[in-house]
């Protein structure tokens, strides 16, 4: 086995993050300043939206969002089963009702067909993560006629036909942690067109120093994050190229394995490769780690599971038994692309 260990994600970070930073703190002023102001414009014109607030994460953003509806104890939230714990938090601190919808086998995004089943007279909106970084059908959800929240949490810079993901819906949320399409370490934003929601949120994220009181929130991002986000911002379009260059030659070279690959309607930026295989997940997930290549399961747990709901997740489950994620960042050097390819190769033919 090679001594060097290919992780399962990492940043793309370079001496330009390091030339940023190094100006901010030079600055003085770390905190939610003026680089702040302006990744939040540049996160606005990416996305073809009228405002974004940056935040201290994408489950902040989530949350302020639905507070912003209007979300409380009385409101169902309709959210995808397959998907990790950040939403079903987000909804839960509104006191708001999840309802958990299955997915899709083919793109793992939430099921329009689950979410026609789902919903109720109580219903306020439905979340719908980009899973993977595989564009949902934001259209035809749309004519659920029920309120999108686009989840773009690892989806930035996707493509929904002629426009980005994060224009539609009441509001969309993204994240922007250290493995994310673009690594910040930490931190997040809400984009919307509704200006009461950006003007709610922009209240909403900073405790202090206000006319009147009310619970408002520490969900500031810094301007030592959004140094790093825009500098990200820039290399984003050749970071999605990186990653959609990786997964053409994934592609072809797993073609003739018995294994399922990943599929797009749309747009499919490759934030995960997740394939799936009628091995055990946990099979492959060892036998590649002996060979210094460590993948994962893409969600560690669904959360029709955490839940106890044991029917009527059919994909989820499905999906859960048999989805494996294997290493696809920008970062990867050549070399380590083949390792990856041959790994693969030999773990899968050799239980033949």
């Amino acid at each position: 086995m090679d001594d060097h260990i290919i992780q399962h994600s990492k940043p793309t970070l370079c001496g330009e993050e390091v030339d940023a930073l190094s100006l901010v703190i030079k600055s003085g002023h770390i905190a939610q300043g003026d680089k702040v102001e302006e990744f939040e414009d540049a996160l606005a014109r990416f996305a073809g939206v009228k405002g974004a607030v940056a935040l201290s994460s994408g489950t902040a953003a989530l949350h302020l969002g639905l507070l912003a509806m209007g979300v409380s104890s009385r409101d169902e939230v309709l959210l995808p089963s397959y998907v990790c714990t950040a939403p079903l938090n987000a909804v839960h601190y509104t006191n708001g009702r999840p309802r958990l919808c299955d997915i899709e086998l083919e793109s793992f995004n939430i099921s329009l067909e689950s979410i026609e089943e789902a919903g109720t007279e109580d219903t306020k909106a439905v979340i719908v993560p980009h899973m993977f970084g595989n564009t949902a059908d934001l259209e035809r959800i749309e004519e659920a006629g029920i309120a999108v929240i686009e989840d773009c949490a690892q989806s930035v810079g996707a493509m929904y036909g002629e426009v980005r993901t994060g224009s539609f819906g009441r509001f969309s949320i993204m994240s922007f942690y250290a493995t994310k399409m673009m690594a910040c370490g930490e931190g997040g934003a809400l984009l919307s067109n509704d200006e009461k929601i950006l003007m709610f949120a922009r209240d909403m994220r900073d405790y202090d120093e206000k006319d009147s009181y009310k619970v408002r929130y520490n969900y500031k991002m810094t301007d030592v994050q959004a140094a790093m986000g825009l500098v990200q911002m820039k290399k984003l379009p050749g970071m999605i190229q990186r990653r959609k260059e990786i997964a053409s030659r994934y592609d072809e070279a797993f073609k003739d394995l018995e294994i399922i690959l990943p599929k797009a309607e749309f747009d499919h930026v490759y934030y995960r490769y997740v394939i799936r295989t009628e091995k055990p997940p946990q099979e492959v997930i060892s036998s590649m780690k002996e060979k210094g290549i460590i993948c994962a399961r893409p969600v560690f747990n669904p959360l029709n599971r955490y839940l106890e709901m044991r029917s009527g997740f059919r994909n989820t489950d499905e999906v859960f038994s048999s989805a494996v994620s294997i290493p696809i960042y920008p970062a990867l050097t050549g070399e380590e692309e083949k390792r990856i390819i041959e790994g693969v190769k030999e773990s899968f033919i050799s239980y033949e």
